[in-house]
């Protein structure tokens, strides 16, 4: 231990949990050794004889950092030494599975932005793993409630959870990223607890938990659906909310993280005293083994400390001015540009260190595939503006590490000019709001112009060409988390969230939903004839535009969340998977649509259409032609009609390329749309598309793939849509 440098301190002050009175330094006792250490890594870094512990504050004038036995009895320790504002030490003997927290003694003065309370157990931002829920009492505050300048004097170590020391012991064995490229990836975004805590084929004791998602049950249905990555709602460890709490309800989504290193402990079947770790890694070893990738949705943008009234749960208490984007006419208050009371400091050099080590933790240590960044807008406000040239990119850019794996940004928040989609850097996806809402308006008869329908289907070119981007650039979504579920988004026109606690003021109003005639479920078997037909028109939109497609996990099931539109508070079976009545018909055609994107890759375009003639063509033909009903070409002019679409597209299979480039001939194919009420009469073209076509699916057949399979159009053949329904015809024969 000789390079640990010297030794700081023999004593340690024991506290008993019991004594109300147990932040006083009621005396010292022989205790733990302890050595300088070292100020990197930041965290608390096991090895064979010791742990050294690592936190960054500028404003403390001294650190304790705090053991905890098993029966809950603590013990404090000075840290020895300052560097850089980092401070650290060294203590021979603590090993994995030790609890700790700091406190954090300095300037306290709300009004300036300086929080510092040493009566706070704070959690280590670096920690790997945490136990332990948050109790809410005054305690938990920094501040005494009703009065917001005064110090909290409650201990609040009772009431708050603890950072667990973690060993890096996992045996990958052989396993290797999938490394799916962008133009074939499907992702399926799903929830760790909700996928499994219904699932008849997964044991009991495993559901709701990495090991449940992990089962062979559970990645069955994500293999034979033809997926190839899952996105997890947030797993970073989060805080349930305490008017949540008092109203019976709890935070499911996740996006109130505490921790961003330490996946979050209620989701493990293997206890909270670190096996999480484990658990966690063995699961994602386990999807890989599938082919499945693992993307992660993370919060990086706040923190479930809340806004100035919130609790000092750990950034708040260690350093409020550095973590934290204070209001800079009033101190005592935040900018908060995600709704949520505060904004995560990027500015900050030791905050933008925080977030590239996590993402870098979560790469090497727990083989993540890929990050969808919440509200990632607010990550690159370098001042007010947001910024595509901000520290945040340009890290991310130099780290050959993070450049490597899926980068998605949710590219707005809720500030003013946060709504940047198609703004972000080249190598970034993005979730494509205008996607969304061009699909939904589309299908309800309500699309301002054919014009918007063109460019989402063909990957958004408006948006993301001009960076040299792919179509891939383009995360392509109908529905998401928080919003309707595709069931709900053809049975309900308005919102349903009273289950809430707010009066229904809660969830987005505008849904460009359509219940087809009736609000909620109904015994018309004309209205849920139509809801059926809609809901595969949507799913057959998405999975056959260029692009990155997004299936919201359930939609292929037929989940409903009965209206509710903003279920972040249901951590019950009105947000877990119903397996027991799942859509057997639903999940069959989505299965289907899956495995036709895969087999052709005219859906699923490296580059953009050509606006002419491809190079090397033969005749006149485009690699995308838009046709009239009547088999005419489109005119400029019938690009800019609105209300209701009927529409055809065809798709050239030649002229492809492989992911290195290679030529690759495809099938071509046929779209027919008709999204108008009434039955359309399509003519395929008998000049310029002449041959024969074949059926492939009709979404208004009871059994979409098999009702007209294989049936030949001639070459002036007329197809008859009904009303919202829509035809793919494959080309088997060219004259």
């Amino acid at each position: 231990l000789a390079d640990r440098a010297c030794y700081a301190s023999g004593l340690v002050t024991r506290t008993d949990p019991n004594s109300t009175a147990s932040g006083a330094h009621e005396g010292t006792t022989p205790g733990h050794q302890v050595w300088t250490g070292e100020a990197y890594p930041l965290g608390a870094t096991p090895d064979d004889q010791g742990t050294n512990f690592a936190v960054f504050s500028r404003l403390a004038e001294r650190v304790e950092l705090c053991l905890f036995d098993d029966a809950g009895t603590e013990q404090r320790v000075d840290l020895p030494r300052m560097t850089g504002f980092t401070w650290h030490g060294y203590l021979p003997g603590i090993g994995p599975g030790q609890r700790y927290g700091y406190r954090v003694h300095g300037p306290w003065d709300p009004s300036t932005g300086r929080r510092c309370n040493p009566r706070k157990l704070l959690l280590d931002p670096y920690t790997r793993a945490i136990e332990g829920n948050v109790r809410w009492s005054d305690a938990i505050h920094g501040h005494v409630p009703g009065d917001p300048f005064r110090r909290q004097e409650q201990d609040s170590a009772p009431d708050v959870p603890r950072s667990i020391v973690v060993a890096s012991d996992f045996d990958w064995g052989d396993d290797h990223a999938p490394r799916v490229p962008e133009a074939e990836t499907i992702v399926y975004e799903t929830h760790v607890k909700g996928f499994t805590k219904r699932h008849p084929g997964v044991p009991e004791e495993l559901r709701g938990t990495y090991a449940g998602l992990a089962h062979p049950a559970a990645i069955k249905h994500l293999t034979e659906l033809g997926v190839t990555s899952v996105e997890l709602l947030p797993v970073h460890h989060f805080v349930h909310d305490g008017y949540l709490l008092d109203r019976g309800l709890r935070q499911y989504w996740g996006y109130n993280s505490i921790g961003f290193f330490a996946p979050h402990a209620e989701y493990a079947a293997s206890g909270t005293g670190g096996g999480q770790v484990n658990e966690f890694k063995a699961m994602v070893k386990a999807l890989h083994a599938a082919g499945l990738e693992v993307i992660l949705d993370v919060v990086y943008n706040h923190t479930g400390e809340g806004n100035h009234r919130g609790p000092m749960l750990s950034m708040r208490g260690l350093d409020n001015q550095a973590y934290y984007r204070i209001h800079p006419d009033s101190p005592r208050h935040y900018t908060d540009y995600t709704g949520t009371g505060n904004t995560l400091n990027v500015r900050e050099p030791y905050v933008l260190q925080l977030i590239m080590d996590s993402l870098r933790y979560w790469i090497t240590e727990m083989h993540i595939d890929g990050f969808r960044f919440d509200l990632a807008s607010a990550l690159a406000r370098e001042l007010h503006e947001v910024d595509r040239l901000s520290s945040f990119f340009d890290i991310i850019q130099q780290d050959p590490v993070i450049r490597a794996v899926k980068l998605i940004a949710e590219p707005w928040d809720v500030g003013e000019g946060g709504h940047q989609v198609g703004n972000f850097p080249p190598h970034w996806a993005e979730w494509n709001g205008h996607y969304r809402d061009s699909m939904r308006d589309v299908w309800r008869g309500e699309l301002d112009t054919l014009h918007d329908f063109g460019r989402r289907f063909t990957g958004s070119d408006d948006l993301y060409a001009d960076e040299g981007r792919t179509p891939a650039a383009s995360v392509n979504l109908v529905t998401a988390h928080d919003g309707f579920t595709l069931l709900d988004l053809v049975t309900y026109n308005r919102k349903h969230n009273r289950a809430n606690g707010d009066h229904n003021r809660d969830g987005e109003t505008w849904n460009r939903s359509w219940n087809c005639g009736v609000e909620g479920p109904t015994d018309d078997p004309a209205v849920n004839a139509l809801r059926t037909r809609q809901r595969r028109n949507l799913m057959a939109t998405l999975l056959l535009s260029q692009g990155m497609p997004m299936i919201l996990g359930g939609d292929e099931l037929g989940r409903t969340q009965h209206g509710n539109n903003n279920a972040y508070c249901h951590d019950s079976e009105l947000s877990w998977f119903d397996w027991e009545h799942l859509d057997e018909e639903m999940l069959d055609f989505t299965r289907r649509l899956v495995a036709l994107r895969r087999e052709h890759r005219v859906f699923r375009r490296r580059e953009w259409f050509h606006e002419g003639v491809p190079e090397g063509a033969d005749d006149e033909i485009r690699d995308i032609e838009w046709c009239r009903p009547d088999g005419t070409r489109m005119a400029d002019e019938d690009w800019h009609t609105d209300g209701a679409a009927a529409i055809a597209v065809y798709l050239s299979g030649e002229h492809l390329g492989d992911r290195h480039g290679r030529p690759v001939i495809d099938d071509s194919f046929y779209l027919a749309l008709n999204a108008t009420a009434e039955p359309m009469e399509f003519r395929l073209p008998d000049d310029w598309l002449a041959g024969a076509w074949s059926c492939v699916f009709d979404t208004a057949a009871e059994r979409p793939f098999e009702a007209r399979a294989g049936e030949i159009c001639g070459t002036a053949h007329e197809l008859t849509l009904v009303g919202h329904s829509m035809i793919l015809a494959r080309r088997v024969e060219a004259r």
